[in-house]
């Protein structure tokens, strides 16, 4: 059971630090690729022969495989992918810890990745080693959760109440007394009935 429960939140991970990377940093991402990357991309994604010919089709294209895939890897290939060239400058930089970096080891060598391929690249390949069951995944969960550069933005929560509790107020009490003036014309008109069947 905690091997599936440490797989969701690995996958959680990575679907929150994919939703936060930007359409511009993704495109910018995308074009930085080698061609074979970028075309693997567009395969997946289900682009026609040629591939994409606008970034933003292949934008939209790569979220919504990347949504559809959350539980059957397509999120994981797709992010697999796009940080494969900073994963690579990333073992290369760790040389003999690149297996099993510590914290300290880990946080030495990502400002220089930052710089090369932009924040959200790098948190994308962290989650990415999570969801691959590297061996430092604990590190990189915290990393990822607490590192005060690298941490993910806290998930937004779509607003579950359009009205301001004010506005609920105002419009629950012109229902209530709609309701009640009703009740009251529908009771008058009852009356009024009664009496003028008594005259008959």
């Amino acid at each position: 059971m905690s091997q599936l429960k440490n797989r969701l939140q690995a996958l959680t991970i990575l679907d929150r630090s994919f939703s936060a990377m930007t359409d511009d940093e993704l495109e910018t991402l995308v074009a930085s690729l080698p061609d074979d990357h970028r075309e693997a991309i567009d395969e997946l994604c289900g682009a026609r022969e040629g591939g994409f010919t606008e970034t933003s089709a292949r934008t939209l294209a790569m979220r919504a495989y990347a949504a559809r895939g959350r539980m059957n890897g397509g999120l994981e290939q797709i992010c697999t992918l796009i940080t494969d060239p900073c994963l690579a400058q990333c073992i290369e930089m760790l040389g003999d810890h690149a297996e099993d970096p510590t914290e300290a080891q880990l946080l030495e060598v990502t400002p220089t990745l930052i710089d090369a391929h932009g924040l959200a690249t790098v948190r994308v390949m962290l989650a990415s080693s999570i969801t691959g069951e590297a061996a430092a995944s604990v590190m990189l969960t915290h990393v990822l959760k607490h590192d005060p550069v690298l941490a993910l933005p806290p998930v937004e929560e779509p607003p579950v109440v359009v009205l301001t509790k004010a506005e609920a107020d105002e419009a629950t009490k012109a229902k209530r007394k709609a309701l009640k003036e009703k009740k009251q014309a529908e009771s008058r008109a009852r009356r009024e009935q009664q009496l003028r069947a008594r005259h008959h």
